[in-house]
């Protein structure tokens, strides 16, 4: 395993982050632990959660799973989700961070989280009082790094600036959506992350399962979150999107790969992506990603899918400027 290091933090992980969304929703406890089991038989140690996946319970699971190698596993989870039905029961706030992160902790069954996410952006909280918040955390050492996840480029460095200015812990992470069809954080998200040297760990490198085979223009399963969730068929129900996935799959299997295994190991090639994430419902099915880490990918082959999909225009737009 050839491990990277997150961001200027020092800390080494795994090439790919194992995201435990599925564990106590799509995968029970038994599969959980097979899955987890077969990560850290491959030397991955980097695992991701949150406190709103499958109402605390991915959380539960994920803190008895790690209960015998605490101290070996980089662990993260998020706050900023609505968990509750209470008004205060989500957000940045203060407030909510301070009583979220003792509650992840208690599920978790640990002193710290490693990497503690902002969800999302809280348009009604100020940057100010979150990172404050977080700060506290850290110095308490009941996080160890802030982060944030689904922030633009410049809330991100709106964030950096008010830490700087106000001697707080900076942000150190940040895990935007990417994947061969979702592009946009080529635009700005990654070269600030690779200028600024925080660790990059990109979710969603399958777009939702689009480019695992099963899709094309013609072509569709009888179930899966493309078909039956609102959200992904909102996020993925673009034409384009599937004439992409159907050119990659064919040449997937060209190369004699599956389509998910070089979804993956497409994402892991940028130079700005320290580890993408990588879920699964089973073990059968987390195979497929894994044997992304066996993938050696050239640059040549790297621009070749990528000439698959649209490369989003430059922050600026003058495609004029660009060579």
């Amino acid at each position: 395993m050839n491990y990277r290091i997150l961001g200027r933090t020092g800390v080494k992980i795994s090439p790919l982050c194992f995201g435990a969304m599925s564990f106590g929703d799509i995968a029970d406890e038994a599969e959980s632990a097979r899955m987890f089991d077969r990560c850290r038989e491959l030397g991955i140690n980097f695992f991701d959660c949150a406190n709103s996946y499958a109402g605390g319970r991915s959380e539960e699971i994920l803190g008895d799973l790690i209960a015998d190698c605490r101290d070996e596993i980089v662990l993260t989870t998020k706050v900023v989700s609505r968990t509750g039905a209470d008004v205060n029961q989500g957000g940045a706030s203060r407030r909510h961070i301070q009583i979220a992160v003792e509650d992840s902790l208690r599920r978790l069954k640990t002193d710290r989280i490693d990497v503690y996410f902002l969800h999302h952006y809280d348009t009604e909280t100020p940057i100010e009082e979150s990172l404050r918040a977080l700060d506290d955390l850290a110095r308490q050492g009941k996080i160890l790094y802030p982060a944030v996840s689904n922030w633009s480029a410049w809330q991100v460095m709106k964030g950096q600036g008010i830490a700087a200015r106000q001697g707080l812990a900076r942000i150190e992470c940040l895990q935007p959506m990417y994947n061969l069809v979702k592009r946009q954080a080529e635009v700005e998200i990654l070269p600030m992350a690779a200028s600024e040297d925080i660790g990059v760990i990109p979710y969603s490198p399958l777009g939702g399962g689009l480019l695992t085979g099963k899709y094309g223009p013609e072509a569709k399963p009888d179930a899966g979150r493309l078909i039956e969730n609102r959200m992904y068929i909102k996020r993925y129900g673009v034409g384009d999107y599937y004439q992409t996935a159907a050119d990659f799959t064919r040449h997937a299997r060209e190369r004699g790969l599956h389509p998910a295994t070089l979804a993956v190991a497409w994402v892991m090639a940028h130079p700005a992506i320290t580890a993408p994430i990588i879920g699964a419902r089973n073990l059968a099915q987390l195979e497929a990603s894994l044997a992304a880490l066996d993938v050696a990918m050239t640059p040549e082959w790297y621009a070749e899918i990528s000439a698959m999909s649209a490369t989003p225009p430059p922050a600026h737009d003058r495609l004029d400027e660009v060579g």
